[in-house]
């Protein structure tokens, strides 16, 4: 592979696409999808690949989805995963990466939304369980409490004061665990589950994928 996380990281084109998109949401009234949201995406996905055992190539493969899996909402918030992929495949091969590995890292991009994407290699299902975990207050964009309060999206991501999401491989099997601390004071757990269902049932699929149980485990009690 030619090309790394690194040197991606560093390039003016993906760089540009990724603050305009995230510009954009935030006139929407989207949680920030920019670098710490990335960043945090990347490291995590590669994190729980290695954590299951699977090759450093693998592990790479996903740091460089976790960084341009949101590119496409440069564009528009529909449909951004099958854009993001799109525009993935050229600044890959821009930079003379073979076509098997942009094959996985764009399948991976294309497949992370939940109203249309699936598990459909090792990078996918690691990306989505990175992806769809990453809830937490820092991602709030609004500084105004009571529109946050207003917001559900916000008033949930507001309300998590903390996310761990972690993996483990042991003799006959093996798990990734979810873990949330929220503040009530802020939103019901059950506002939690009226937007991100859908995300947790694609997690459970995720870690089916990679050949593990997934666990969800909300203010020390157990969910999923």
């Amino acid at each position: 592979m030619s090309i790394t996380f690194d040197d991606l990281n560093k390039d003016e084109q993906v760089r540009a696409y990724i603050t305009a998109g995230n510009n954009a949401l935030r006139i929407l009234g989207f949680t920030e999808h920019s670098f710490p949201h990335l960043y945090h995406t990347a490291i995590t996905a590669a994190t729980l690949l290695k954590d299951l055992g699977y090759s450093d190539k693998a592990a790479e493969h996903a740091k460089i989805a976790g960084l341009m899996h949101d590119i496409g909402n440069m564009v528009n918030r529909n449909s951004h995963a099958l854009i993001g992929a799109e525009i993935a495949r050229t600044v890959l091969e821009r930079h003379g990466m073979g076509y098997d590995d942009i094959g996985v890292i764009c399948s991976a991009i294309g497949n992370h939304d939940e109203e249309i994407g699936y598990p459909v290699n090792n990078v996918a299902a690691a990306l989505i369980l990175a992806d769809k975990s990453d809830v937490r207050r820092s991602r709030v964009q609004e500084t105004d409490l009571d529109k946050i309060l207003s917001d559900i999206h916000d008033r949930v991501n507001y309300a998590v004061k903390n996310s761990e999401i972690s993996a483990k491989r042991f003799d006959g099997g093996a798990t990734v665990q979810l873990k949330l601390e929220i503040d009530t004071s802020f939103c019901p757990v059950m506002d939690y589950f009226e937007i991100f269902l859908s995300r947790m049932l694609m997690c459970r699929r995720a870690a089916s994928y990679l050949n593990a149980e997934f666990t969800l485990i909300i203010n020390d009690l157990k969910i999923m």
